[in-house]
């Protein structure tokens, strides 16, 4: 018997939603940060373990939007539910459940999907206020199941794996056995040289900085690419460039280190910072990272 099926990964920002994901399909299919809002994009991923196949949406963290690009992240990750079979609400067991978390529980509440409830981050709580948590996490909702994990260390992610799927109907895999997502090498290109933005840079530069990939070409042997970081203010260019530019060298050697991992390939990456004002807010700008759907906005 084979079973397969689609399962949206919710829940608040800096959660660990994407760690999971990539812990879960094995390979990193989402950059990660320690900073909330790190997924602007709704993220395909197949794992095909034995006896079925599961694809999971890696959706951006539910949060209170302020900017175009925030709102379109929370309605991604809202509509998602409307495309899977099952849920995964994933909580930071070192802070519970909080006020915060009311928004999460009303919206899986209104659907009729099964939720399994992921405690995540258990490697940083005592193992005896494991237990206590969950049971106190029993009356959120009626969970068909209840996993604790560490999306960091891998513990316990196996046993999550088996319960997801054993929540999903029977049925043939939805996808061939090597595919593994269905966003572009481009995509992925840009996503790594914002990851490298976020660990290099201070806490105001993340939530303006993007990333638009100017020209992808292969040329003997090796793989050009360029790209434009956006920031919104001159001060924030000074500080994505850095001293001398050694800022931007750091940040643009991790990135292409990583990319030609990524690629297989030897890469030359050009970087260039450009001020952008409220770019969060400009349709084109959003549409032309792939943020904003404008057919599906007019």
């Amino acid at each position: 018997m084979s079973r397969a099926g689609f399962v949206s990964v919710m829940g608040r920002p800096n959660v660990g939603k994407s760690t999971l994901v990539n812990q879960m399909v094995g390979q990193k299919v989402a950059i990660v940060s320690n900073k909330p809002q790190t997924t602007r994009n709704r993220i395909l991923a197949v794992l095909n373990p034995p006896g079925g196949q599961i694809v999971l949406f890696d959706t951006p963290g539910l949060h209170k939007p302020t900017h175009a690009m925030n709102r379109r992240m929370v309605d991604l990750a809202q509509k998602s539910l409307g495309q899977v079979d099952l849920a995964l609400w994933v909580l930071d067991a070192r802070e519970g459940y909080t006020p915060a978390e009311r928004h999460v529980r009303d919206l899986l509440g209104k659907t009729r999907l099964p939720v399994i409830l992921v405690v995540n981050k258990i490697d940083a709580l005592p193992k005896l206020q494991v237990l206590p948590l969950i049971d106190r996490c029993r009356s959120l909702l009626d969970f068909a199941d209840i996993v604790p994990v560490s999306a960091k260390t891998g513990d316990n992610v196996d046993r999550l794996i088996e319960v997801v799927l054993g929540h999903l109907p029977e049925g043939p895999p939805l996808y061939p056995e090597e595919f593994l997502t269905d966003q572009p090498e481009r995509f992925f290109v840009a996503e790594i040289v914002r990851e490298k933005v976020l660990a290099r840079t201070r806490d105001e530069i993340p939530y303006s900085a993007g990333v638009l990939i100017d020209s992808f070409k292969e040329e003997r042997g090796m793989v050009r690419i360029e790209a434009s970081l956006f920031v919104e203010r001159d001060g924030q260019k000074a500080i994505v460039i850095g001293k001398g530019g050694d800022m931007l060298k750091a940040i643009g050697t991790d990135a292409r280190k990583e990319i030609e991992e990524f690629l297989g390939s030897k890469v030359f990456l050009g970087l260039f910072v450009k001020v952008r004002p409220n770019w969060r807010e400009d349709k084109g700008t959003l549409e032309e990272m792939g943020l904003l759907d404008r057919k599906r906005e007019e």
